[in-house]
């Protein structure tokens, strides 16, 4: 997903050749667009029965390439930003233009009122474009724009700016336009609420993590379910329970603690002072990953990688996560 413009991109796990490109940063067929309307044709074809349809679409990500004729680039090109900051932006819209375009079509079809759709992204920003003026890139993906409050880390760190994603929840008369739900959710939840909005019930031979979440996003529903969500990656786990998050780094071996709806910012490493808590969540930990089976892949933290040695020792907590990360 790092080429707009690959010889080929999978259908229902079969190739599906595009013809005229190689893989770089131009070509004959945009992937993106594809992957659009083999979901238009799909949902119209579908339209008189029950259907998901699965859209991975990647814009912006990897090399933001857009067609110069898109109407979001005429937006963005003369932006008084570096050349991909503007690309990027572009992307953004030109996703959030399709979107618009997939209500429609659903609208025209009168299919709005009987489908759930999920929008969500895959991990926390990146600081791209980052510069003196604007530390945390140009776009600020972990700044909130309204208050100025920082997500600390990025893309690829479990701190909170590399787990929080948007996720957005849409379904006319079941879900109320412009609600809020503020408890921590997971992708792992999409499977088993898309099978409860179908009617169906998760297959009972396979371990699902995930919670339904149809109840919770219901008008007078519960707040929020009770449960521990948990996120490994090498040698870095992390758990979220009640509010508080532990992070354990095996390289090196240090606990960051934070309470969560007190200091979202994770600014207070309270792990020093509260050596219970740290307990508890370890053992959460513990426990979950008891039984766990050996990852499909290998996390890239295994994989073979260049270390910058003039980076000598880092100088702050920060720095020392991303000094083993990277």
């Amino acid at each position: 997903a790092h080429s707009y413009y690959p010889p080929y991109i999978l259908e229902n796990s079969r190739e599906l050749v595009l013809e005229g490109n190689d893989g770089g940063r131009a070509g004959a067929t945009y992937s993106h667009a594809v992957i659009m309307e083999r979901a238009r044709q799909f949902i119209r074809a579908h339209k008189d029965e029950p259907f998901f349809c699965y859209m991975p679409v990647t814009p912006p990500h990897g090399m933001f390439d857009l067609p110069e004729d898109d109407p979001a680039w005429a937006e963005f090109k003369d932006a008084p930003w570096p050349i991909e900051a503007r690309r990027y932006a572009a992307m953004v819209a030109m996703l959030d233009r399709e979107v618009g375009e997939l209500f429609a079509l659903l609208d025209a079809l009168g299919l709005t009122e009987n489908t759930l759709v999920l929008f969500s992204g895959d991990n926390g920003g990146a600081d791209y474009f980052a510069s003196q003026e604007h530390p945390r890139g140009i776009h600020g993906a972990n700044v909130d724009p309204r208050t100025g409050v920082e997500f600390r880390g990025k893309k690829g760190e479990l701190f909170e700016g590399g787990l929080r994603v948007p996720m957005i929840a849409r379904w006319p008369g079941r879900i109320r336009a412009g609600s809020r739900y503020a408890a921590p959710m997971s992708n792992i939840d999409i499977l088993p609420t898309i099978v409860a909005a179908a009617g169906g019930e998760p297959p009972k031979d396979r371990i699902i993590d995930g919670v339904n979440l149809l109840p919770f996003l219901a008008p007078d529903g519960p707040v929020q379910p009770e449960r521990a969500l948990f996120w490994r990656d090498g040698p870095y786990q992390a758990v979220q329970s009640g509010g508080w998050k532990l992070i354990v780094s095996g390289k090196p071996r240090r606990n960051w603690l934070f309470h969560l709806q007190q200091d979202p910012t994770e600014k207070t490493d309270l792990a020093a002072s509260q050596p219970q808590r740290v307990a508890q969540l370890q053992a959460l930990l513990a426990a979950h990953g008891k039984d766990l089976p050996a990852p499909l892949w290998p996390s890239f933290l295994q994989m073979p990688i260049a270390i910058d040695k003039t980076l000598d020792q880092p100088e702050s907590p920060d720095d020392e996560y991303a000094y083993w990360y990277n």
